[in-house]
């Protein structure tokens, strides 16, 4: 690929993946490159606050782009690239947790927009990621999903494979708790 000067950007999902699913190995390695360079960070600051772990983000996102391939040259039609690559990171994600001691969301992993009030802020992101820990773990997902991934409720139904209103649920129920568990502490902040 070294000598590709073509520019794929203007491409959609859609046809980039017609090219990864192309006899043409230029227009394979083009397709792939394209989605890769498209979905690749999304994937990976998902893997790396699901897991808690740089290495196995890393790992995780290498394996959901061999399977995503691998799905490409089995002639799998595809609708929803995000979400697809996002379902088989998920899926990978829930299989690298198993084998963890347990879930952890460092402050280090999951960054959360700062304000006006460093100290404030930063103490009410601790006490955040404490809460978000206190959370069943489909609720802390979605959550997640919504929050710092910028998806919608549908996205997150596509990925998680629940329906909409599950969705919905987890999330209401799951901002209901976090307000409930940081009530006492936002009201010490005001003080």
């Amino acid at each position: 690929m070294d000598g590709m000067k073509d520019n794929y950007s203007h491409k959609t999902d859609a046809q980039c993946y017609a090219m990864l699913q192309s006899n043409n190995r230029r227009d394979k390695e083009a397709g792939f490159t394209e989605l890769y360079k498209r979905h690749s960070q999304r994937i990976y600051q998902y893997c790396r606050r699901f897991t808690g772990n740089n290495d196995t983000a890393s790992d995780v996102l290498q394996e959901t782009f061999l399977r995503f391939l691998s799905s490409a040259e089995r002639g799998a039609t595809m609708t929803n690239i995000p979400a697809f690559l996002l379902r088989i990171a998920r899926n990978l994600c829930i299989d690298a947790r198993k084998r963890q001691s347990q879930f952890v969301i460092s402050s280090e992993i999951m960054e959360l927009p700062a304000h006006d009030a460093p100290m404030e802020s930063q103490e009410l992101r601790h006490l955040l990621i404490a809460a978000l820990d206190a959370l069943p773990e489909d609720h802390k997902e979605a959550i997640v999903l919504q929050a710092y991934n910028g998806m919608s409720y549908q996205e997150i139904s596509d990925a998680t494979s629940v329906p909409v209103t599950t969705v919905r649920n987890w999330i209401v129920r799951g901002k209901k708790k976090l307000r409930e568990i940081l009530a006492p502490y936002i009201k010490e902040l005001e003080k």
